[in-house]
């Protein structure tokens, strides 16, 4: 089975914020040995936000080691000149599309007011993927897939707020009705990335099971995307896997193929052969 972890971060400089391990550097090569230790087939890298050279770290790696990393970049969305470069987003060696965080303002605000609308149409219409992490904006992400038919959307972290909060168990995923009810729009997947960290509870984390159970049950195997961000995680990579492989009886082996790596190669048109 071939499994390609959704979200990793990498990075060379900076200070990790606060969830992420509070090292100086996180970089290709200390990754691989740890997905190779784990099984890990292969990972999507997401920009660090603390390394100012992020974008650049993680382009790195995808040229020397292609079959195991690609990333998701990012444009900057008050830049007039971002909409003219939507369409040479996916140009550039193992960028699978762009990936974006609407938690606080004012990127908050600029998803409310539509003043950057302009972002779903351009990535539609270049066929561009957008991920998201917008929690108190759940039924304007509907809303936008609606309008945006041709726009795959996936929604990060169980539809939460990952490393951005302290809340744990169920007072961390409060969201959920909101999160199951965009399982009607057939371009809208979730990113199961991260679970563990929502936890207060030791492995295998029963009551994150539930939801991600909740989750699988709306949006199928085809729609939701095992990851880590393992970065921030309190268990090892290989935990985090067997949580998924070892402890969800209820996943079939064709469904495993898809939950763990196949369904998001696909969806984020990622060709490792």
């Amino acid at each position: 089975m071939r499994i390609v972890d959704a979200q990793i971060h990498l990075w060379e400089s900076g200070n990790p914020s606060r969830a992420h391990l509070q090292e100086s550097s996180f970089v290709s090569e200390r990754a691989i040995k740890l997905m190779d230790e784990a099984g890990v087939s292969a990972a999507v890298i997401h920009l660090a936000p603390w390394d100012p050279n992020c974008h650049q770290v993680a382009l790195d790696a995808v040229k020397k080691h292609p079959k195991r990393f690609a990333m998701l970049g990012e444009l900057l969305l008050t830049d007039p000149k971002a909409k003219g470069q939507i369409g040479h987003v996916l140009a550039e060696p193992g960028v699978l599309g762009l990936r974006y965080i609407f938690i606080n303002n004012p990127e908050k605000q600029l998803l409310h007011n539509g003043d950057i609308d302009w972002l779903w149409s351009a990535a539609e219409e270049f066929s561009v993927p957008i991920t998201l992490m917008a929690t108190d904006s759940l039924s304007l992400i509907g809303d936008i897939a609606e309008r945006h038919p041709g726009l795959k959307i996936t929604i990060d972290h169980l539809g939460g707020r990952g490393g951005l909060t302290t809340l744990k168990d169920h007072e961390a995923m409060v969201h959920m009705p909101h999160l199951v009810a965009l399982a009607k729009h057939s371009n809208i997947a979730v990113k199961a990335t991260g679970a563990p960290a929502y936890s207060d509870e030791p492995y295998p984390f029963p009551i994150m099971q539930s939801y991600i159970r909740q989750i699988f049950d709306a949006y199928g195997p085809d729609r939701i995307f095992w990851g880590t961000d393992i970065t921030k995680m309190k268990c090892s990579w290989k935990d985090c896997i067997d949580m998924f492989t070892e402890e969800l009886s209820w996943l079939s082996q064709e469904d495993k193929r898809l939950v763990m790596g196949d369904a998001v190669c696909s969806w984020w048109g990622w060709d490792r052969d």
